[in-house]
């Protein structure tokens, strides 16, 4: 009788384990929760290394979700537009350029970066490097860094000219005018025209408050004055060896002959790279005169960033897929593919970037380099000032005239804009 009940409340006791033991088996195969994210990408040519990235992730994570990545075109030249336009209705995560960062920020389209933040910002090089700065405001990070290499420098034909040739604006213009052949510039783009003023000492960049600028470059009271960069472009735009041209008028120069150096923008390495072939050459922007002077010429450092939409309902998840997107290995793969210099410093070292003569270049015009920080006032006025001394001033307007109007466009109070949300 007493084993009897032993044996009764051991079955007992067992019976009332069974249904604990499928109450934890069902726990186990709760279903994964799916998380939906979207990605504005701008390059096309590394879309297949996107994909290749977002599968990597997905499956480095896959007992914790089951993910939806959707990866759609948006142009770094529309983002802010399309963004400011319904912050809700943006990507989870997109490609910009950081002129467009602090645009972004203040209408609250950008998350701040709090995971991970102190290790991406010392693989980006630390705060004081150019792509922290470019995607930190107030000591928080709010984008992740994905190229240094939006900026521009001088490529040559070394069957043309030797290295102290390059040295020399002027010497270069002289010898291209020799050979039939041209040497070109883009003074549509304020980007590039900035070189002139920046040269001479001459300031420009965005006030606190985000959305205007101040500029000097109509100044008649400094050592080089705005006049004296003018005469120096107009003289350069009329000169015989000098052509002023876009993006596609110096590919097509490059292509055909006619064009054997150019100050122009890292992206376009590989297009130049084929039709030089072992002549394919590259450094940092040379001199030019001014004044009588030689001066250097400077540049934007510009970059690529990954912001994370503050209206994502994946927030985390987002943030944990751009710092995917935007690692050491993604940058030295998407480098292999179109050429664009990391900002990751350990990538940015790696023999294969390093190889390059456009990243050497790029390395010693970050001497002589600022970082993009320039309200949209900016790009209409320098544009029309630059075409106008791209066509030898037609109209033959006085030089101060021009200046003072391009000044005035610049620092304006840019117009109301609404966009919907």
């Amino acid at each position: 009788m007493k084993h009897r009940n032993i044996r009764t409340i051991l079955a007992a006791t067992l019976l009332g384990l069974v249904p604990l033991g499928l109450a934890g088996c069902s726990a186990r195969l709760k279903p994964l929760p799916t998380v939906k994210l979207s990605v504005w990408w701008s390059d096309e040519d590394d879309r297949e290394l996107i994909h290749e990235t977002i599968e990597a992730f997905k499956k480095e994570y896959a007992k914790e979700a089951v993910f939806e990545v959707t990866v759609s075109t948006e142009s770094v030249l529309t983002l802010r537009e399309t963004v400011l336009a319904s912050p809700s209705a943006a990507a989870d995560i997109y490609m910009f350029a950081d002129d467009q960062f602090e645009v972004l920020r203040s209408a609250g389209a950008l998350l701040e970066v709090t995971e991970n933040a102190d290790s991406i910002i010392a693989a980006n090089g630390g705060v004081e490097n150019g792509a922290c700065r470019a995607a930190m405001n107030d000591g928080r990070l709010y984008a992740y860094p994905v190229t240094a290499g939006n900026g521009y420098f001088l490529y040559y034909n070394s069957a043309y000219f030797t290295e102290e040739d390059i040295k020399d604006l002027d010497t270069m213009v002289e010898i291209s005018a020799r050979n039939g052949k041209k040497i070109s510039m883009d003074y549509s783009s304020g980007w590039y025209i900035y070189s002139f003023f920046r040269g001479a000492g001459l300031e420009l960049g965005m006030n606190e408050d985000g959305v205007t600028n101040y500029c000097n470059w109509n100044t008649t009271d400094t050592k080089y004055t705005g006049v004296d960069v003018a005469k120096a472009m107009l003289s350069l735009a009329t000169r015989d060896g000098f052509l002023c041209c876009d993006d596609d008028g110096f590919l097509n120069g490059v292509k055909n002959g006619s064009i054997i150096a150019g100050i122009n923008g890292a992206w376009n390495v590989e297009t130049v790279k084929g039709a030089w072939g072992e002549n394919f050459a590259a450094a940092k922007l040379p001199c030019y005169t001014l004044a009588g002077d030689k001066v250097q010429m400077c540049s934007f450092s510009g970059y690529k960033l990954l912001g994370v939409n503050a209206y994502s309902e994946n927030s985390s998840w987002a943030m944990k897929l751009a710092e995917y997107l935007s690692s050491e290995e993604t940058q030295v793969k998407r480098f292999e593919i179109i050429g664009e210099c990391p900002s990751n410093v350990n990538a940015a070292s790696s023999p294969v970037v390093r190889s390059s003569p456009a990243v050497t270049a790029l390395s010693e015009q970050s001497r002589y380099a600022d970082t993009q920080r320039i309200a949209n006032t900016y790009w209409n006025p320098s544009y029309i000032f630059g075409i106008t001394l791209a066509g030898g001033n037609p109209d033959h307007k006085e030089l101060q005239e021009l200046l003072d109007i391009m000044v005035n466009g610049i620092t304006a109070q840019p117009e109301e804009t609404s966009g919907t949300d």
